[in-house]
């Protein structure tokens, strides 16, 4: 019997690649065209960057920092990824705070048009995964979860609901959660100004 496989997959031996070939964007100026079904959404692509405030029964309450950024590739979804850090009183970075990535797309009508309902997905490298469902208001988006899907280690996270809003140019939300046996309470608020797109 011989040690070698018989089917020994093509790209076993085959050469190296060349890096990604497809742009991704947060800048309308730049990159792929924006797919039709995301101009409800135009606004929010971008690098956004600000100050917020959380809290929640079982912690006390801390001022963060935040940075945003909605990007696309030309296809009908966009990406979402926030990054936030703590603040002291002086406004000085503590240590890193809550991270996510996302997906948020449109619930295409039979013409593939988009309607004003949205899909998101949600995940974090804590092991909480959310699916929300949402509708679109002019430049509102308001969110709430579908399901929740979590690892054995991860925090008991039973329900939430975001509402995201661009006013006078700025990128506004708040976070709601119902986790380790509260229901629906506020967490997270922030104002984020536009840094990048």
């Amino acid at each position: 019997m011989s040690d070698e496989n018989p089917l020994q997959p093509p790209w076993l031996n085959a050469p190296p690649v060349d890096p990604y070939p497809y742009e991704e964007s947060h800048d309308l100026r730049t990159g792929p065209k924006l797919h039709p079904t995301l101009d409800g959404l135009l606004p929010y692509i971008g690098v956004w960057r600000g100050r917020g405030r959380g809290g929640y029964p079982t912690i006390e309450d801390f001022d963060y920092a935040q940075e945003i950024r909605i990007s696309h590739d030309g296809r009908p979804f966009l990406c979402y990824e926030s990054r936030a850090w703590l603040l002291d009183e002086q406004s000085r970075p503590v240590r890193p705070a809550g991270r996510e990535m996302g997906w948020w797309r449109p619930v295409l009508d039979g013409d593939d048009r988009a309607t004003n309902e949205w899909e998101a997905l949600m995940s974090t490298p804590t092991g909480v995964m959310e699916l929300h469902i949402g509708k679109r208001t002019g430049t509102q988006l308001e969110f709430a979860t579908d399901a929740v899907v979590r690892t054995p280690t991860a925090k008991e996270v039973t329900a939430g609901h975001r509402l995201f809003g661009i006013v006078e140019g700025a990128l506004l939300y708040a976070q709601e959660m119902a986790a380790v046996g509260h229901g629906l309470t506020p967490h997270l608020s922030a104002r984020l100004i536009r840094v990048g797109g």
